[in-house]
């Protein structure tokens, strides 16, 4: 059997990153951007690569900060959408790229949903009955 493999750098270009990118695209659904630290990266929306030459601002203060973040950006593509960004770290723990999606789970109203999730257990447990 042949030994393949992924490896990225901080060098990583958009062609490098691709695979990840659509894995994370693919799994989740959501626009997913990823750039490395010293190369733009990819934006996926709607099972697409709309662009090769993709950053912002979110994805270059966590390629700063080595730290996953949380925000709406006040510029760029997704301003005004709610995001979240994780590095990629090297073994040592450098970062070496980072990887986004828009976080819609902020725009859901998780109590309800529960509250409808426990609705519906109650209905088929009385349905027992």
């Amino acid at each position: 059997m042949k030994n393949i493999s992924l490896t990225i750098s901080e060098d990583s270009g958009p062609e490098d990153l691709e695979t990840i990118a659509i894995a994370v695209h693919s799994l989740i659904g959501l626009p997913t951007t990823i750039r490395s630290l010293k190369r733009k990266g990819l934006r996926l929306e709607k099972g697409k690569i709309l662009d090769r030459d993709y950053t912002g601002p979110v994805l270059e203060e966590v390629l700063k900060t080595n730290k996953v973040s949380h925000e709406v950006p006040t510029e760029g593509t997704y301003k005004g959408k709610h995001v979240v960004v994780a590095p990629l770290r090297s073994k040592d723990g450098k970062v070496i790229a980072a990887v986004g999606i828009v976080d819609l789970l902020t725009t859901i109203d998780l109590p309800a949903v529960f509250q409808e999730y426990i609705f519906v257990l109650e209905e088929v447990e009385n349905s027992k009955k």
